[in-house]
């Protein structure tokens, strides 16, 4: 079984009281970082694990099933990674179900909490890449909105793009040029894009986004980001195949 670190952020603030019945000032605030790994299944807790036993199994079962298998370690980060790029791809390739056909996706990487280990991929795994309640949507935004679009993915020094955008961008994170397909953003045409619904509200610093039309927004559960995934690895396991993507140069910082 593969075993995952995991890395809590821990925030510690110190508060003073100026006089009696006053309010609490913060005067410091500090934080670090404990990693949690397989040194600690060295000391198991006894309390805690006879606490978790009756639902251990329920968890298993579910969260232990084969969806599929990945090539290489995948990981997502700025500018541009194995991961934040198969995430957008994964969004267009999902949009046939609801027939749409986007020209690009954006997945922001925020939103991507882990990292595959090449080779088998669980229910678990892409629940632990994709665990917030975000449902893929669909929009359409004028050329100059797009534009502005990218100013502020540049601004963030990158976000998950689909196959066919390539964009660069300046080492302080200014927009230097955009092509989708190889043509350059018309401001004179609209544009649909997949994504998720909390980017169409504007979240993550993408803005661009509220100035949306004609959106396609599925609420239902199964609308969840994690079953489209799920679903593109399961088709990918049912032709035999791995689960693969190539960095591509889809955001690139000028040098």
């Amino acid at each position: 079984m593969k075993t995952k670190p995991f890395v809590f952020s821990l925030f510690v603030t110190t508060a003073i009281i100026s006089s009696c019945g006053s309010h609490y000032q913060v005067s410091q605030v500090s934080r670090t970082r404990l990693l949690v790994d397989s040194r600690y299944d060295s000391s198991p807790d006894m309390q805690a694990a006879q606490v978790v036993a009756p639902f251990q199994h329920v968890v298993d079962s579910t969260m232990s099933p084969v969806v599929g298998t990945v090539a290489r370690y995948m990981s997502a980060d700025r500018p541009e990674d194995l991961l934040s790029n198969l995430l957008p791809d994964i969004l267009m390739w999902g949009a046939a179900k609801y027939d749409e056909k986007p020209d690009f996706a954006v997945y922001n990487i925020g939103g991507i909490r882990a990292a595959l280990a090449k080779g088998t991929v669980t229910y678990g795994d892409v629940v632990d890449v994709a665990p917030f309640e975000n449902k893929i949507c669909f929009l359409t935004l004028s050329g100059e909105k797009v534009i502005e679009l990218f100013q502020q993915i540049a601004a963030r020094a990158g976000e998950g793009l689909s196959h066919g955008v390539q964009l660069t961008i300046t080492p302080d994170s200014q927009l230097v040029s955009v092509t989708i397909n190889g043509s350059p953003i018309d401001k004179n045409r609209s544009y649909r894009i997949a994504t998720l619904d909390y980017l169409s509200q504007g979240n993550d610093g993408m803005d661009a986004f509220k100035s949306h039309t004609n959106l396609v927004s599925p609420q239902s559960e199964d609308n969840n980001i994690r079953y489209i995934i799920i679903d593109y690895f399961r088709d990918k396991m049912a032709k035999g195949q791995d689960v693969d993507t190539q960095l591509e140069g889809r955001v690139v910082i000028q040098k």
